[in-house]
């Protein structure tokens, strides 16, 4: 399924991505992920920082789950698909490094990357859009800005 240019736009201004993984018994687990863009035309990477379980359980059960927000707008997508982790003995990782690295201006090392080929999208959108469907994008931001303090 391939990655829409909406889609690049919403990943290039979030800030925080959460990706979803569960182990080989099922149990789920959910990580903050902050170096992440999209890889081809239907990829996601994400740099491993500090992520051990993530890495643990998508060697034990590849479907994963990635949501990303504009916490202003409050609309983004969740990803579902199969992720894998490309280690850097692997041919793929230089160019993946390169591009992650970028975003991290070398500030964060990390040894793995997770490649997510994408299988379903899904927008979110917070209820306040269903709810009052008149509702603005200008009118949402200014609302959550004044919830976050933000001026």
């Amino acid at each position: 399924m391939e990655l829409t240019q909406e889609i690049k736009n919403y990943i290039d201004q979030c800030i925080l991505c959460w990706l979803a993984t569960s182990s080989s018994e099922g149990m789920p687990n959910v990580s903050p992920k902050e170096i992440f863009t999209y890889y081809e035309k239907d990829k996601i990477i994400v740099a491993n920082i500090a992520s051990p379980q993530t890495v643990r359980n998508i060697t034990q059960n590849e479907n994963v789950c990635l949501s990303f927000i504009d916490i202003f707008i409050q609309k983004g997508f969740q990803i579902k698909g199969k992720g894998e982790i490309i280690k850097k003995t692997d041919l793929e990782f230089d160019g993946m490094e390169k591009i992650l690295t970028k975003l991290t201006d070398g500030k964060f090392p990390f040894s793995t990357i997770t490649k997510i080929t994408v299988h379903g999208i899904k927008p979110i959108i917070a209820p306040k859009y269903v709810l009052y469907p008149e509702t603005t994008e200008e009118e949402q931001t200014a609302s959550a800005k004044k919830a976050y303090g933000v001026p």
